[in-house]
């Protein structure tokens, strides 16, 4: 069936297109532009949003759950109700996010979740999120700066133990976040990159020397930068002064204003620009749920308000992706189009899947949102299928 959207702008996001008309025919975007110079086919199921903006949908390259499930359980069920929710938050892609667990447990979620990615079919049941590539995030960090991820389950980087991971995903694990001043870090990410692995450095006290080094093995990429790694310092800026300066990184940050401050959130944004700036949630089971106590991977967490603790540690979210954009309006002022590339073509150009997801033109993936002028979400479209 022809879709034809119309809407007072639509943001690209590099570009805005006032009076849109969006066409969409199996699964994918087939028009796009001004009013004035395409009309809406008389065949066509036409949609009007008189008032609102048009946006690709958001890409989450880290989260662990939602709606109560960790992406760990990788049951259909939880599965889809994580997916469900988080669409009608504005995620349309995302990137299931393991948390350091025992070899065994590992195994079984990424054998889980390699399946579901596989046999993920968006026209089933409710309107549901696609799973892009598994995040592991563990257990190839540092124990200094690990948070809440068990000690005794951190490993030092092992081609070995990776491959089994890599086997039991199908080869679908997309991001690694690794800390790179461990034993054997270099040539583990020199590996990981040869298998088209993006490597995110994190979970890491590294200082600027290893830091650069795993860059030239090549990492491209840091995790909820702040959080869980080395402070800043001006004699030795470490892992944080090269990721907020190395223009080769792009780096992601959780914008709820608990885990960064407001201000420092300002001077990040500031040092990564619209460009190489992510947007992440870091979600968790507890998202969308009352306070209660929460599962994170094989480990409890205790929720109350915002605020995810486990043994007096923060431990992820529950943060949405649509508050993560219109906070980043809030504590830096920004527009609506620079909120939203960094929760839709950064990410993908991130994934490398930019090609056909993040941006709203033809030939890419009809994933669409339907947004007020602050950011809220009324719609979402994933790969041409409307709620």
């Amino acid at each position: 069936m022809k879709i034809a959207l119309t809407a007072a702008e639509a943001i690209t996001p590099v570009s805005t297109i006032y009076h849109p008309v969006l066409l969409m025919e199996d699964g994918v975007i087939t028009g796009l532009g001004p009013k004035a110079r395409l009309e809406v086919p008389k065949e066509a199921r036409h949609l009007d949003f008189p008032d609102a903006i048009l946006a690709p949908g958001f890409v989450d390259v880290h989260i662990h759950g939602g709606a109560g499930h960790d992406v760990m359980e990788g049951s259909p069920s939880a599965l889809d109700a994580i997916e469900s929710f988080i669409a009608r938050h504005g995620v349309t892609s995302y990137c299931p996010t393991t948390v350091t667990a025992p070899v065994d447990a590992t195994l079984s979620a990424l054998e889980k979740l390699g399946v579901a990615i596989r046999v993920w079919n968006g026209k089933n049941g409710n309107l549901r999120a696609c799973p892009v590539g598994i995040h592991l995030e563990g257990p190839f960090i540092s124990t200094a700066k690990c948070g809440v991820h068990p000690v005794k389950e951190i490993v030092p980087p092992s081609k070995e133990l990776f491959g089994r991971f890599w086997d039991a995903s199908a080869g679908l694990i997309t991001v690694a976040t690794i800390a790179p001043e461990l034993p054997g870090a270099v040539d583990f990410i020199r590996d990981l990159t040869s298998r088209g692995v993006r490597v995110s450095l994190g979970h890491s006290n590294a200082e600027a020397a290893p830091t650069h080094a795993a860059i030239a093995a090549g990492a491209r990429h840091t995790t909820h930068t702040f959080n869980a790694m080395r402070a800043l310092d001006h004699r030795e800026p470490g892992i944080l002064g090269v990721a907020l300066s190395d223009d080769k990184l792009s780096a992601d940050i959780i914008a709820d204003g608990i885990h960064v401050n407001p201000d420092l959130v300002k001077v990040f944004l500031a040092a990564k620009g619209e460009e190489r700036a992510v947007l992440i949630t870091d979600a968790i089971s507890a998202t969308g749920m009352p306070d209660g106590t929460y599962r994170l991977g094989n480990f409890e967490v205790q929720v109350k308000g915002h605020t995810c603790l486990s043994g007096g540690r923060l431990a992820g979210s529950v943060l949405t992706m649509d508050l993560a954009v219109r906070n980043i309006m809030s504590f830096a002022n920004w527009r609506l189009m620079q909120s939203v590339r960094l929760a839709t073509l950064n990410p993908a150009r991130l994934l490398g899947i930019d090609g056909r997801k993040g941006m709203l033109a033809v030939g890419k993936e009809a994933d669409i949102n339907v947004l007020t002028r602050d950011g809220k979400v009324l719609q979402t479209i994933v790969g041409g299928r409307l709620a």
